[in-house]
């Protein structure tokens, strides 16, 4: 028997859009409803495989039950804003997957579903109704199933004819006689007063329908008589209005009903443009690969000896530029084996497939050492970073690298974080690509990543992001190449000391907290602590999560005066995650080969241009208590008689505050050196200087970090310890003295509302589609990203800056000094001690004369044998 799938596409895209959480693309469409719908749509295909298959949307909201009952669905809310542009966009997929789209003016989808139905029994068809809207019980039959959703969109329950009678007492041709009795709140159907869902069950098992309810009023109770003496004409309306239609005016042709393959090339864009990025890798295992091999008139070829690689090399002279990658298949570039070079150049694409053989694969790579270390030769590539690593590691120079994918389409669009080629390549050729898994697909790769190029330096130029790419991006990925090489040398002597005194403290804890509690229980267990504390102990439940109660920080927080085991349970948790994190996670991180932690500097993660640091995170290590600072104190210089150096920016994004704002009073403030919490304490307390407190200068120092931060008096107050509506005075009283700076504020939100961005004071870029949210919650949060990104993104740009500057200072004066970290705004440095006095003026010099700002940039220098025990620099 053929089967026919059919959906009720408004009922599903409301389920999609409530079932998951408000999700945006990149440009601003909303897009939680589209992908809800699509998934679920996907699914139902997978698992039913119909011969037919069409969706039914409602076309409008006024249809032919209007006529008789003005008030229908009068009370439902209108459709989100957020929802209503996503129903065009979900029409759109479905006619990119040719399945059909049924809609009727003055009809609902439920009446559409019903004629497709009844349509199909009289062929034959079995069917399967689809929907959140329990009106589609009336529809089912031996022939026709209806699944209707129960939670979100993934949990659905099938029905039979004997399932509705099992679950309701009725049987699906009384579905509307059941709601013209009882009526029905979400439509607005007014039914009968005073007849509720068990009484409306039990007249139906009695008499069946409403009218025979009012034919056999002699056989009711006078109570229930009256009521349908005088609501009966209403309870036979709202039947009515329950009832789906019959005769709808619409031709059904099964032909056009018939399930077609997609239009793969439609669905690609659609999705694309959605970002869709899991229902496109699926689309890949459905289709061929637009570039399963190379197109059609493209060379390929495989190269495993060395006089094929010889004549290789001379048509990559002569040519003159080609496009590169090292297949490392997800490994890192600081342990990833040389084994296949993809290379591109015209139409052409090779891979280098390097033999096993040590001494064979050395004398094939000093071949390519001409041309990848040749200045001369232009390059591009994916991750320049990366093939710098790889080539290092492997004897190799590179040089002459003029393109990079993955950093140009970062600066196009910071929220792509790590962006793959594969991504790229759908982003900019509209080409979904599948690499081979074999030597060809690093020759397909480096071939995407020259044509994907040609379109990302053209978008550079256009939005004038070319001199960023080329005077600080790329240019730094090769000082972060050698930082990540050189890597750092730890005291493991020291952390294993650390260990053991840890885990003694940790037993000691723990044996603490089990004679608090009376008894043992699994510490790491919320579920087991918040027995303990809230079933045992009786103390008050602060908070619940979908599995029981809340044992968070800030919940042991607030009930740590009332009891010792939460004070305790912080302290064992943050000493769990020192040790694991760091004392351990530290030294299993460590290089056997070069005896070093080698993180890894990322350029496009952030949103904001600022570097990060992962395996090992070396940027999130605390400082502000004792173990925190012990952990810093085993990072060590790697030779013997050498020392560290850290040189610290002094308050840089409030000195980019000053002069992106061009408040007068911030700017004489920093010229004339004050201490500049000091200061705002004293203007807006209205206190002389030699006044302010500690208190006051710690509340100043809280309100200058959070104005760049769009700090709220909810934030202010907790984070400062006053009222909520001190902390409003705080920040209006400081608004009035800084005049500057709330009008740069304003601008800056009012201007980024206009063009869609904001931008450092190098022309980075941030796109804020949240700012036209309708949501409140989520426009405060765009305006508050206004504010800060040009800020920080700016602070992160001058830092990149000073590297490049310091680097090339190193290189010419021949200073044996290295370049180990970038940690916010600090540089860590390891240099021999002969060479402190001329390194301390050129880090100085370096970092505060690099960008000239309208405030003086100031810079604290401190050495030590260690990152931890250091002492200031004149």
């Amino acid at each position: 028997m053929k089967k026919l799938v059919i959906l009720d596409g408004n009922s599903l895209a409301h389920r999609a859009f409530y079932a998951l959480p408000l999700l945006r693309t990149t440009t601003g469409y909303f897009t939680n409803a589209v992908y809800g719908f699509t998934t679920m749509l996907q699914k139902i295909i997978r698992q039913e495989q119909p011969d037919y298959l069409a969706v039914a949307f409602d076309a409008g909201r006024i249809t032919f039950r209007h006529e008789e009952y003005a008030d229908y669905k009068a009370h439902r809310k209108a459709t989100p804003d957020e929802l209503r542009p996503q129903f065009p966009l979900i029409k759109k997929v479905l006619a990119a997957m040719r399945i059909p789209v049924l809609e009727l003016e003055s009809y609902e989808g439920d009446d559409l579903i019903s004629e497709v139905v009844r349509a199909a029994e009289k062929k034959g068809i079995q069917v399967l109704i689809v929907s959140g809207d329990r009106d589609m019980l009336q529809l089912v039959t031996e022939q026709t199933k209806a699944l209707i959703t129960r939670k979100g969109i993934s949990d659905l329950e099938c029905f039979t004819p004997e399932g509705v009678n099992e679950k309701y007492g009725i049987t699906p041709s009384q579905v509307a006689d059941y709601k013209g009795l009882k009526g029905d709140q979400s439509d607005n159907i007014p039914g009968v007063p005073g007849i509720g869902a068990k009484t409306a069950v039990k007249l139906l098992q009695q008499f069946h329908s409403v009218e025979e309810c009012l034919a056999n009023l002699d056989q009711l109770t006078p109570k229930m008589a009256a009521l349908l003496r005088e609501y009966g004409d209403q309870a036979l309306m709202s039947k009515r209005l329950a009832t789906l239609a019959q005769d709808v005016p619409v031709r059904i042709d099964f032909a056009d009903l018939k399930m077609e393959q997609p239009d793969y090339e439609a669905l690609i864009n659609i999705f694309q443009q959605l970002e869709f990025k899991l229902l496109l890798k699926n689309i890949q295992e459905e289709i061929p690969s637009d570039i399963a091999a190379p197109d059609e008139g493209e060379d390929f070829c495989l190269i495993k000896t060395k006089p094929e690689l010889v004549d290789l090399i001379e048509e990559l002279k002569e040519t003159g530029e080609f496009a590169f990658c090292f297949e490392r298949n997800g490994i890192s570039p600081h342990s990833a084996a040389v084994s296949v070079l993809g290379v591109a150049w015209g139409d052409s694409c090779v891979a280098i497939a390097f033999p096993e053989d040590a001494k064979q694969q050395g004398e094939m790579l000093a071949l390519l050492d001409e041309v990848l270390a040749g200045p001369d030769y232009v390059k591009f590539c994916h991750d320049a970073k990366a093939e710098l690593i790889m080539c290092r590691r492997h004897g190799l120079d590179l040089k002459g690298i003029k393109g990079d994918t993955m950093l140009g389409a970062y600066l196009l669009n910071s929220s792509l974080s790590n962006p793959e080629i594969e991504d790229l390549s759908l982003k900019y050729l509209d080409q979904v690509v599948n690499f081979a898994q074999d030597e060809t697909g690093a020759a397909q790769r480096a071939l995407m990543i020259k044509k994907v190029w040609a379109v990302l330096i053209e978008a550079l130029q256009r939005d004038d992001l070319a001199d960023l790419f080329y005077k600080l991006e790329l240019p730094l990925s090769v000082v972060l190449a050698e930082m990540e090489i050189q890597g750092v040398k730890l005291d493991l002597t020291r952390l294993e000391e650390m260990s053991r005194r840890l885990s003694k403290q940790l037993l000691t804890l723990t044996a603490d907290i089990y004679a608090l509690a009376g008894e043992g229980f699994n510490i790491n267990s919320p579920r087991q602590l918040g027995q303990i504390l809230f079933e045992k102990l009786k103390l008050p439940v602060i908070k619940r999560t979908k599995t029981g109660y809340s044992t968070d920080a800030e919940v042991l927080e607030k009930l740590a005066p009332l009891h010792e085991i939460p004070s305790k349970m912080l302290e064992y948790r943050q000493l769990t995650k020192l040790k694991s994190t760091y004392v351990d996670g530290l030294q299993s991180l460590v290089n056997t080969r070069t005896g070093k932690v080698h993180t890894t500097f990322n350029q496009t993660i952030t949103a904001t241009g600022r570097l990060s640091s992962t395996e090992p995170n070396l940027q999130n290590i605390p400082v502000r208590d004792e173990l925190g600072r012990e952990i810093r104190s085993a990072f060590i210089p790697s030779e013997p008689g050498w020392i560290l150096m850290a040189a610290d920016y002094s308050q840089i994004e409030l000195r980019v505050l000053a002069h992106m704002s061009r408040d007068s009073r911030l700017i004489a403030d920093f010229q004339h050196g004050e201490d500049i919490h000091t200061r705002t304490a004293a203007t807006i307390f209205g206190v002389a200087q030699e006044d302010v407190t500690a208190d006051l200068r710690r509340r100043a120092k809280g309100i200058n970090f959070g104005i760049i931060y769009g700090i709220t008096d909810y934030g202010l107050a907790r984070d400062v310890g006053v009222s909520r509506e001190e902390a409003a005075r705080y920040i209006e009283n400081y608004f009035l003295q800084y005049p500057g700076v709330k009008r740069f504020i304003e601008e800056t939100i009012r201007e980024a509302r206009e063009k869609g961005y904001v931008q450092t004071l190098l022309k980075r870029r941030r796109y804020l589609p949240d700012l036209l949210s309708s949501n409140r919650n989520v426009r405060a949060f765009g305006e508050r990203t206004a504010m800060n990104t040009p800020i920080q993104g700016s602070a992160a740009d001058i830092i990149k800056m000073a590297m490049l500057r310091i680097h090339k200072d190193l290189q010419e004066k021949s200073l044996k000094t290295r370049l180990l970290l970038q940690v916010h705004d600090e540089l860590i440095f390891e240099l021999p001690a002969e060479e402190l006095e001329p390194l301390a003026s050129l880090v100085r010099s370096g970092m505060e004369n690099v960008i000239e700002l309208a405030v003086p940039l100031k810079v604290g220098i401190e050495t030590g044998p260690n990152w931890n025990d250091m002492e200031g620099v004149e």
